[in-house]
């Protein structure tokens, strides 16, 4: 449960938006003026009425008691989760109290909290009654070993043209343009090697991106040779590293890891999109196991993943690995408890043993793009135009990403800090590290970046 007088800090709820401008529109709703028969239950609920353009209010209900993070209901049109009168509606219950009083849910908040259990109960009752094998495992291994034909005829076309890119010159590239690699990433769709695809779209976007682009263009080559043939040689390949061959090329995986239990700090949420497709990612940190996972989620294109837990909460579930050699991604199993707030930071290492700890990631994934990583001790400094973490004990710095430089998330952190250590977590790369969410050296809140 969700009890009445344990509230969210503005930042946790605002690390719920699906992008900056749900986030610029739910702080402008999170007063009273447009809200009327505003309530909460000791049972985890708070509901209601927005003032909206039309003559009805929009009817707002949240469940905070979700196990998996909480859940929304509201009538307007939006196709975000949570949209902007959930976001208002919690900063104003997590703002002064009296604003959401103690109550009784009305009649159409009650219905769909009475419809949200009764589905969990049932997915509970199918669970543990365990659902029949209907499909054929004959046919299953049939479709697989059609698949895995594919996905080799277009590792040796991929192959081929690789081959062509570098007997005719990287200069090539540039003169074919984007099409060229688009084309190659349509016929791996054909293949049904998403990986590959991607890889191969990425390499379309390299040439004639800005000094040292031939470089760049000629790493992400090898790597991309590297795993055609890695995928070509992998009946040869450990487990681990072969698991991990598949889940590049695209393959898709299941949970198969022992089921860890522990309170798992939610570390970051943060969202990329495409045309087709809305990946959020979710990193957790068990404070008792010491471990480091993430969960994905997807929604369709335009609208965001359902499953949202916000940063510097804690929740008590099970946690199951993916396979795969020095992977982290996981799923998130049986709930016992609703996200709450915590005391529990991770443990910090050095820019030194963060460097260290990235280069040893790669023995077991030349692929990885980062690693998680919680940097202790760190001070954001101006490196020319740039910015970069500096070790406030040691002289070593972590330089940041282009990307992190650009976003509003880095004033947030030089605020933070105002030039004294603060803890920080993230992600780190060949191309610098990317702040996710930090910590002051003193007791406080954690701050999302993202």
């Amino acid at each position: 449960m969700t009890q009445q007088g344990v509230r969210w800090t503005a930042d946790q709820v605002l690390a719920l938006a699906p992008d900056a401008a749900s986030r610029k529109a739910g702080s402008k709703l999170g007063a009273a003026g447009p809200w009327s028969e505003a309530g909460s239950s000791d049972e985890g609920t708070v509901w209601g009425l927005c003032k909206g353009s039309g003559s009805k209010p929009y009817q707002t209900v949240v469940d905070i008691a979700e196990a998996a993070g909480p859940a929304y209901k509201c009538s307007c049109p939006s196709r975000k989760f949570p949209c902007k009168h959930a976001l208002g509606l919690l900063l104003l219950w997590a703002g002064e109290d009296g604003a959401v009083p103690a109550g009784q849910a009305p009649d159409w908040a009650e219905q769909w909290l009475a419809g949200r259990r009764k589905r969990t109960e049932e997915k509970r009752a199918a669970g543990a009654s365990g659902s029949p094998a209907t499909a054929d495992p004959k046919a299953a291994r049939r479709r697989a070993e059609r698949r895995a034909e594919r996905i080799t005829a277009g590792a040796g076309e991929l192959e081929q043209r690789l081959t062509d890119l570098l007997r005719t010159g990287l200069a090539a590239a540039e003169q074919a343009g984007y099409g060229l690699w688009e084309e190659t990433a349509a016929r791996m769709v054909d293949a049904q090697a998403p990986g590959l695809a991607a890889r191969a779209r990425e390499l379309g976007a390299i040439p004639s991106s800005g000094p040292g682009w031939p470089v760049r263009l000629l790493e992400e080559c090898a790597l991309l040779h590297l795993l055609d043939r890695a995928w070509l040689r992998r009946e040869g390949l450990p487990d681990g590293l072969a698991a991990t061959v598949r889940s590049r090329v695209g393959l898709p995986g299941s949970a198969d890891g022992p089921p860890v239990r522990d309170s798992w700090l939610v570390l970051a949420q943060y969202d990329t999109a495409d045309a087709k497709l809305t990946t959020r990612r979710i990193w957790l940190h068990g404070t008792a196991s010491d471990r480091t996972s993430l969960l994905l989620s997807y929604g369709a294109a335009g609208r965001a993943p359902e499953l949202a837990l916000p940063v510097g909460l804690a929740l008590e579930a099970e946690v199951s690995a993916f396979p795969g050699a020095g992977q982290l991604r996981a799923a998130l199993g049986e709930q016992f408890a609703p996200p709450g707030p915590t005391t529990a930071r991770p443990r910090g290492v050095t820019t030194a043993q963060a460097a260290a700890r990235y280069g040893a990631a790669l023995r077991d994934d030349p692929w990885l793009d980062a690693v998680p990583v919680t940097l202790d001790r760190v001070v954001p400094t101006q490196d020319g135009d740039s910015w970069q973490l500096a070790d406030a004990d040691e002289e070593l710095a972590l330089p940041l990403t282009a990307a992190a430089c650009s976003r509003p998330g880095l004033w947030r952190l030089v605020a933070l800090s105002g030039g004294a250590p603060v803890k920080v977590f993230g992600e780190l790369g060949h191309r610098g590290f990317t702040p996710l969410t930090a910590w002051p050296e003193a007791a406080g809140e954690p701050v999302s970046l993202c």
